[in-house]
């Protein structure tokens, strides 16, 4: 076991421990900010300090659950008109 190996763990530890935490409506902020196109994906993630990879994560996520939420809103809204 090489002394690099504690310090590349303790390094890992420290990581996971300050790794910011995104609300629900924090991802859904920044995902429709990339949607409006006022700027890059690339400048929203580092105004953000999200790693693009992370962004289009969510944005996936995103639409996924908009396209199975679809057909309840329109069963919901068919019988509101009936």
């Amino acid at each position: 076991m090489s002394s690099k190996e504690p310090a590349e763990k303790l390094v890992r530890d420290i990581r996971r421990k300050t790794r910011r935490k995104h609300s629900t409506e924090e991802k859904i902020r920044i995902v429709l900010e990339g949607l409006r196109g006022e700027e890059s994906i690339a400048a929203l993630c580092r105004r953000e300090g999200i790693a693009e990879s992370l962004y289009y994560s969510w944005s996936k996520e995103f639409w996924r659950l908009e396209r199975s939420a679809l057909p309840a809103i329109r069963r919901a809204r068919r019988r509101r008109t009936k």
